[in-house]
């Protein structure tokens, strides 16, 4: 978060999840080109800014699962998804499973007998 091209990107991708990224709004954050941030970025971080803001929005949406009754759609949203249906295929893929699964397990396991 200390390094000066890198370190805006994260704290806007963690400020607004949801909203609209593309890696040229997030080059024009740092204020250097789309290349050198995607460089530099995959260097401090391992891997490029898009995946990790998937990554991001997949790690926030599975703890809005968990935490509230907000539907799949809503969480959707929120994160920044035109529609649930792209939103489920992309949590599957990062948590191997799909929100409404992962909804009933984390329940299931955090808060026995609800679910």
């Amino acid at each position: 978060m200390s390094d000066d091209t890198v370190g805006p990107v994260l704290r806007a991708m963690h400020d607004a999840p949801g909203r609209q990224w593309t890696l040229a709004s997030l080059a024009a954050r740092a204020g250097v080109s789309r290349s050198t941030l995607a460089k530099r970025f995959t260097a401090l971080v391992g891997e490029p800014p898009l995946t990790y803001l998937t990554d991001w929005r997949m790690t926030v949406a599975a703890d809005m699962l968990a935490e509230s009754t907000a539907t799949v759609a809503a969480v959707a949203r929120q994160l920044g998804y035109a529609d649930a249906f792209g939103f489920s295929a992309a949590f599957k893929r990062v948590h191997g499973m799909s929100p409404s699964g992962h909804r009933r397990l984390t329940r299931a396991v955090f808060r026995p007998g609800v679910g």
